[in-house]
């Protein structure tokens, strides 16, 4: 805990909310300084609710990366994945609308009404600036920005080159609320390894198999152990059809290998160990539709 007087230090959790694909993820690593959260250019990346702490001398700010607030929500996991954000949302002490410097959608204005209704002080980050030229384009659309609502402030970031993140963290300290510290100093996340190592393997499926992805596959660390001064982990990858399956491991296996190696040494490089990985392909029937399923992997349900 602090020991600076009551009053001289702020604490508090910050949701970064906004429509799939909006590059929430992006920030919450160029905020923290690390990656936390997977980032592919595929839509609904972020199933999860993944929690990323920075602590500086005056605030202690918990960022809440979401998954994309969406229409279209027949599968229970759609409904789960709004539910993650809906309920971050109004746990929030301070609300990051972002959204795609110069574009606006019908759910950009599903966003916005939740943001209405959880009442939160609000911020709207204008992301992606960096392809924006000349960056004086932008004045209108934040003009239109703040006449759509009363945001505490408006401010034009590029998560992906880290521009300008620096002032959107200072703006969101100031509008949190005086507090000690609630994480420990050092803590960075609450998410666990397993956690960690199945969202690194999901990343890595997303990006080898592109558009032929099936929308209903999920990772499960099935078992980690120590041996011979290497971490073993067995990985299951859930499909929910039959068909599903050889798509994910390809002639010969070769896309499975692949995918399992390219995960192995970004996990090698970020945990600092050897890792040795082995991938089950495993077919679950209907599981996006599932609330049992969706409660064993770690969905809000």
């Amino acid at each position: 805990m602090s020991s600076r007087p009551a009053g001289s230090f702020r604490a508090g959790f910050a949701v970064l909310v906004g429509r799939p694909n909006v590059g929430k993820s992006t920030l919450l690593n160029a905020l923290t300084g690390e990656k936390l959260s997977i980032v592919t250019p595929r839509p609904q990346t972020t199933r999860h609710r993944v929690l990323g702490v920075v602590t500086t001398a005056h605030a202690q700010i918990a960022f809440v990366d979401t998954p994309g607030l969406h229409r279209g929500v027949r599968r229970a996991l759609n409904r789960a994945m709004n539910r993650t954000a809906a309920a971050a949302l109004h746990n929030a002490d301070v609300s990051v609308l972002v959204v795609e410097a110069l574009r606006w959608t019908a759910e950009d204005d599903l966003v916005l009404d939740r943001i209405r209704e959880s009442a939160r002080p609000a911020i709207a980050c204008v992301n992606k600036i960096d392809r924006i030229r000349p960056r004086e384009r932008l004045l209108p659309y934040m003009a239109e920005l703040a006449r759509r609502y009363e945001f505490a402030e408006i401010v034009p970031i590029s998560g992906l080159k880290r521009d300008n993140v620096d002032a959107l963290a200072a703006a969101i300290g100031r509008l949190l609320p005086e507090s000690p510290q609630l994480f420990p100093p050092e803590q960075r996340t609450d998410r666990d390894l397993n956690f960690r190592i199945a969202e690194t393997i999901r990343e890595k499926l997303i990006l080898e198999l592109d558009q032929e992805l099936p929308y209903g596959i999920a990772v499960e660390i099935e078992r980690t152990a120590e041996a011979d001064g290497q971490l073993e982990v067995d990985a299951a990858i859930w499909v929910d059809r039959a068909g599903q399956k050889p798509i994910v491991i390809g002639a010969r296996g070769e896309r499975l290998k692949r995918i399992g190696r390219a995960a192995r040494l970004e996990l090698n490089r970020a945990l600092g160990r050897r890792l040795h990985l082995t991938l089950w392909v495993k077919v679950r029937e209907g599981w996006a539709d599932s609330a049992r399923a969706l409660q064993q992997l770690g969905l809000e349900v």
